[in-house]
């Protein structure tokens, strides 16, 4: 591998582990939960699902789920306290 190559490689790794670099605009997944499947998306700083539960609250735990797995990338989808 050249050194143009090798430095390339390196500055991905370094940019993988420092996610506040990163700010996802628009996403989305197909989410396999224990009950059926279902489509989360993300667009807007907004999250949407088509799940049930999503629907009479504006979150759920495949909006969490996501949120947490892009930690930094997208805005918390956490429950607000009541």
């Amino acid at each position: 591998m050249d050194t143009a190559m090798v430095s390339k490689l390196e500055k991905a790794k370094r940019y993988a582990e420092e996610r506040e670099r990163m700010h996802i605009t628009e996403l989305t997944v197909r989410f396999e939960g224990e009950n059926g499947t279902h489509h989360v998306s993300f667009s807007g700083a907004k999250w949407q699902c088509d799940c049930r539960f999503f629907s009479t609250r504006d979150w759920c735990c495949h909006t969490v789920a996501m949120a947490r797995v892009l930690e930094k990338m997208v805005p918390a989808s956490e429950p607000v306290a009541m």
